[in-house]
């Protein structure tokens, strides 16, 4: 294995985990208060343009990891528009 594809592998394990933590503490806690959702369409954004660049230059590390960060970030999304609508009912019905 040559050193680019060791530093490939660390980022690409590095991105896929980068947002692993914080899917688990909101699943758990059913609160996404605290993520900016700024944040998250960053990422997003940020992720879909370093899949361009990879597709465009065919490296499968920058390709990869950021088609598992985007799913991340995605999912994250998803997690903070359910929660905060729930939480705001839950608000409202008090």
């Amino acid at each position: 294995m040559i050193l680019t594809d060791v530093f490939g592998f660390i980022a690409f394990f590095t991105s896929v985990i980068g947002l692993l933590p914080q899917i688990i503490k909101a699943t758990q806690t059913r609160s996404t208060q605290d993520i900016s959702m700024a944040m998250l369409i960053n990422y997003l954004i940020c992720s879909i343009a370093w899949i361009i660049y990879g597709s465009c230059s065919n490296s499968i590390f920058v390709l990869s990891s950021n088609l598992l960060g985007s799913l991340s970030s995605l999912t994250l999304i998803f997690l903070k528009l359910s929660f905060d609508k729930e939480n705001v009912n839950v608000v409202n019905n008090d």
